[in-house]
């Protein structure tokens, strides 16, 4: 419906005034976030700053943009509640560590492992989220504090501004491409609510609706490194760790899905494993400066890659502008009406789901069009972080289910009048139930031959299922021949003893899964 690639190709000028673009589209999602995590909006915006700079510094993927997160927010709310803002900047600078150690292990790599179907839930569940947290924007505190929809007159003026927003980034790279159409659209409708002296939300309108404090700025001064003000005790790491497991896991499984995404998106790669490290590098620097840390944001990244970032230059631009603007120029960057802001992540949101999804739902397996949905789901209702592990384990059960059912055998007898089963398909966990009913020693010859050399032994329980039916065999008074065995396998059957004859013709050399191998 929507092509999000309108640039081809990278430079200075457009990494520049991607950026530009990134860090207006960067206030609004930081200082919201930070209140979801109960903290200061400086806090979240500090995290924008310095999670934005140091991942396009060192991190993996150039032209993914990092910060302030709602996946890391609401892990942090019982923390923040409970302990405090220290512990959550311990616990920050600890899940920079483990991620760092994820990289180094390079542990990215197992991003790989994600079906395809995922990725689509994936992006389709985050689109939808990502509209869905644009709806704020049109309510308001009513006189008990509860937000309602805004009246109809200016609802339909920020309506009309938003779609203007929309009209201006669709339709101006029809005509050039010399300039973002995003900060075309944010600057144009700034100077429409300006000039006209319109009366709909601003920056600051939503920081004093968020805060409660009519005083309420963006402005700010420079973060000043502070080591987290708790105790150095295993109390406090008994509190804190399970935090920094779920939010080191959290923050690599967004950015290693969003880099995924960019990849494919720009017919290029990036390196997971550099990115943990750049992740984790980010979120130790956040913990010490006193910000709440973060990960890639999907909304942000396609801005920049819309409007042309593609190289480091961009994000390090948007961090430096986000800075600039908490230092310099709150006073500009609070007059920006919500409309334009939103009418960006709105066309955002266009271009990040998979509307082709819908057309081949009725094509692809029907596991497959259920995992999509199910990731969709479970990413709008829960967190992205476990519709993954969802979407994983579903279609890895599915993967193995339907494996479980190719396994067969055909019948045949040799020169020495002996039955020889000739199996087919992977003998493993899922299959081995139907292996087993594959064969009757009550009515089988004397001699009874399986050749392995159409199959393959996968695991353990592999193993267990060969030992189960040679016993079988032998309380039936019968000789079971086993051919075509891989060597490993060989030295795993302990159970069957010497009652089992276990041939050395063209066996195979792999391995088996079995940890027994390790001993």
């Amino acid at each position: 419906m929507f092509d999000l690639i309108r640039h081809k190709t990278s430079s200075h000028k457009t990494d520049v005034l991607s950026g530009l673009t990134v860090a207006l589209a960067l206030i609004p999602e930081a200082v919201a976030f930070a209140f979801v995590a109960h903290v200061e909006p400086m806090v979240g915006l500090y995290a924008a700053f310095i999670m934005g700079l140091i991942t396009a510094l060192i991190g993996g993927r150039p032209g993914m943009i990092s910060g302030a997160t709602g996946a890391m927010a609401v892990v942090m709310v019982s923390l923040v509640v409970e302990h405090g803002v220290q512990y959550l900047f311990a616990a920050v600078v600890l899940a920079g560590l483990i991620q760092i150690s994820a990289g180094v292990c390079k542990l990215g790599k197992f991003i790989r492992i994600v079906p395809y179907p995922v990725m689509i839930g994936f992006v389709n569940g985050l689109a939808i989220v990502i509209f869905l947290a644009q709806l704020g924007q049109f309510k308001v505190k009513d006189a008990s504090g509860n937000l309602v929809w805004l009246p109809q007159e200016p609802l339909m003026l920020m309506l009309g501004l938003v779609a203007l927003t929309m009209a201006i980034i669709y339709f101006l790279p029809k005509l050039t491409t010399a300039v973002p159409s995003s900060l075309v659209a944010i600057l144009t409708v700034t100077a429409i609510v300006v000039g006209l002296d319109l009366d709909t939300r601003n920056v600051l309108d939503f920081l004093k609706t968020m805060s409660g404090n009519d005083n309420a700025t963006i402005a700010g001064s420079l973060p000043s490194f502070a080591i987290p003000s708790v105790p150095f005790n295993l109390e406090t790491l008994y509190i804190i760790l399970p935090y920094s497991c779920i939010l080191a896991a959290v923050g690599l499984i967004e950015s290693l899905l969003t880099l995924t995404v960019i990849d494919e998106m720009t017919n290029t790669r990036g390196r997971s494993n550099k990115e943990c490290v750049g992740q984790g590098l980010g979120n130790i620097t956040s913990g010490f400066f006193g910000a709440m840390g973060g990960c890639a944001m999907i909304g942000q990244s396609m801005i920049n890659i819309n409007s042309g970032g593609r190289g480091r230059l961009s994000g390090i631009t948007a961090a430096v502008a986000l800075l600039a603007f908490i230092l310099f120029g709150a006073s500009f960057i609070e007059i920006i009406p919500l409309a334009a802001l939103v009418g960006v992540m709105f066309i955002v949101v266009l271009g990040t789901f998979e509307w082709a999804s819908f057309k081949f739902m009725g094509k692809v397996p029907k596991h497959d069009a259920f995992v999509i949905v199910l990731v969709t789901t479970v990413t709008v209702f829960t967190d992205l972080a476990f519709a993954v592990f969802v979407g994983v384990i579903v279609s890895a059960l599915v993967f193995a289910w339907e494996h479980a059912k190719h396994i067969n055998v055909t019948e045949e007898q040799n020169e020495q009048g002996w039955k020889v089963y000739k199996l087919n398909g992977p003998l493993f966990f899922g299959s081995i139930a139907n292996f087993l009913e594959l064969f009757d020693p009550s009515k089988d010859p004397q001699d009874v031959v399986i050749d392995f050399k159409n199959s393959r032994v996968a695991d353990h329980s592999a193993l267990e299922a060969i030992d189960t039916l040679a016993e079988r065999y032998v309380n039936a008074g019968k000789k079971l021949h086993l051919i075509h065995l891989s060597a490993d396998c060989k030295a795993l059957l302990h159970k069957a003893g010497n009652l089992v004859e276990v041939n050395q013709l063209d066996d195979p050399h792999y391995k088996v899964a079995d940890d027994k191998l390790d001993s």
